[in-house]
């Protein structure tokens, strides 16, 4: 078992500042596609706002840190909330493979994805000694990590329409996956 936690406390500069946990893809906001996809997967769902960081002002890696620090699970899938187009398989295959690492995470052509991946609790005091050091980079904080990466090929059977991993940053992004919806 589980726990799911979605990351909304990004500032979404890009966007103007708006919530991009609310941006409206296809019939639904985001946040309600990912929670129709995370429903039947997991009982524990956790929606990690800026406002329930541990640590504030550490971004993206606070969240992290957050939640793993309130997950009630030892394993956690983390994901940002400007995903639109996640799935079940790719959580599945996440979680299978986080299993006996500390992280797993999706590696496509544009590099690594560490806010849509697979964390094990134990390596939340590793994430708070960089917060404290002041690396502040995911990709930075995981240095020392076991980290396994589904790659391309991995990835290939569970992205047939390409759109799986396609975040939302910048009003062209939007566009684009509002015309993928």
């Amino acid at each position: 078992m589980w726990t799911a936690a979605i990351l909304t406390g990004g500032q979404g500069r890009r966007l103007g500042g708006v919530d991009k946990s609310a941006l409206q893809i296809g019939a639904e906001p985001i946040l309600d596609r990912q929670l129709a996809i995370l429903r039947p997967l997991t009982p524990h769902i956790l929606i990690i706002a800026a406002d329930d960081d541990v640590v504030a002002g550490a971004g993206a890696l606070g969240g992290l840190y957050s939640a793993l620090v309130k997950a009630p699970t030892e394993q956690v899938l983390v994901i940002a909330c400007d995903m639109p187009f996640i799935s079940a398989p790719l959580l599945d295959a996440l979680a299978t493979a986080g299993h006996d690492v500390d992280v797993a995470l999706p590696r496509d052509s544009q590099g690594r994805h560490p806010l849509c991946a697979s964390y094990q609790r134990r390596v939340a005091p590793h994430l708070r000694r960089s917060i404290d050091a002041g690396i502040l980079r995911i990709g930075d904080a995981l240095a020392g990590l076991a980290v396994r990466e589904l790659g391309p090929d991995e990835l290939a059977p569970l992205n047939g329409d390409g759109k799986l991993l396609f975040n939302v940053n910048t009003p062209d992004e939007y566009e684009t996956a509002r015309s993928l919806a």
